[in-house]
């Protein structure tokens, strides 16, 4: 059956890789399987037909069959747990790595998309320095959990799973901030998720669309 993803159809990063569409590219691309992107606009995004794949009316969806998926944690873990490549075969390795997926989601992205808001939403607003401080001071409490965690390991349990892949995606939110500077393990962590040939492949294809040349 044919995998059909939603993307942007011109993604607000300009294709930076930020959109949540590049983490199920890149799951798609580590299991080896072809898929079609439907691109969307933020007009269709609200729309009863897209709604109808996603209650929220965000982005990505997947449609495999009479599967219809919202939400990246949800349609990365389905893919890992149908395909090889993304979940260890011991049943503890397994549980652990998709414990790193919910860490990523639950745990480190969300004071992320906090300073995400405040730096677009509270501009010009007294508060805004003394917010952003007090988010960036939460985002390094966790980066630093996470920098003692990994240490001088490549990845955060054994091989590259699906949880590494969670967390690479989560930490290229921040990767402009300079946030990642005091902890060169986890730079050069996320420049190792970002060296692999699938994420460079679900990259280049979503940079092709907001550079008008689709793959």
């Amino acid at each position: 059956m044919t995998i059909t993803i939603t993307a942007f159809e011109k993604s607000p990063d300009g294709g930076k890789g930020l959109a949540r569409d590049t983490r199920v590219r890149w799951a798609l691309e580590e299991a080896g399987l072809a898929y079609q992107v439907r691109l969307v606009s933020f007009d269709a995004m609200k729309q009863a037909a897209h709604l109808a794949l996603h209650p929220f009316g965000q982005i990505p969806t997947y449609q495999e069959g009479d599967l219809v998926l919202f939400e990246t944690g949800a349609i990365v873990l389905h893919i890992a747990t149908h395909h090889a490549g993304l979940l260890p075969a011991d049943d503890n390795a397994r549980a652990r790595a998709i414990a790193w997926m919910f860490a990523a989601l639950n745990t480190v992205e969300p004071p992320e998309l906090e300073r995400e808001a405040a730096i677009f939403l509270e501009g010009g607003k007294p508060w805004r320095a003394e917010l952003l401080s007090l988010i960036e001071d939460r985002i390094a409490v966790r980066l630093g959990q996470l920098s003692a965690h990994l240490g001088n390991a490549d990845w955060l349990d054994g091989a590259f799973s699906a949880g590494d892949l969670m967390m690479a995606s989560v930490l290229l939110r921040i990767r402009s901030s300079g946030l990642l500077e005091k902890y060169p393990n986890l730079a050069a962590y996320l420049a190792r998720g970002e060296a692999r040939p699938a994420y460079r492949r679900a990259f280049e294809a979503q940079f092709a669309v907001n550079a008008g040349k689709h793959l």
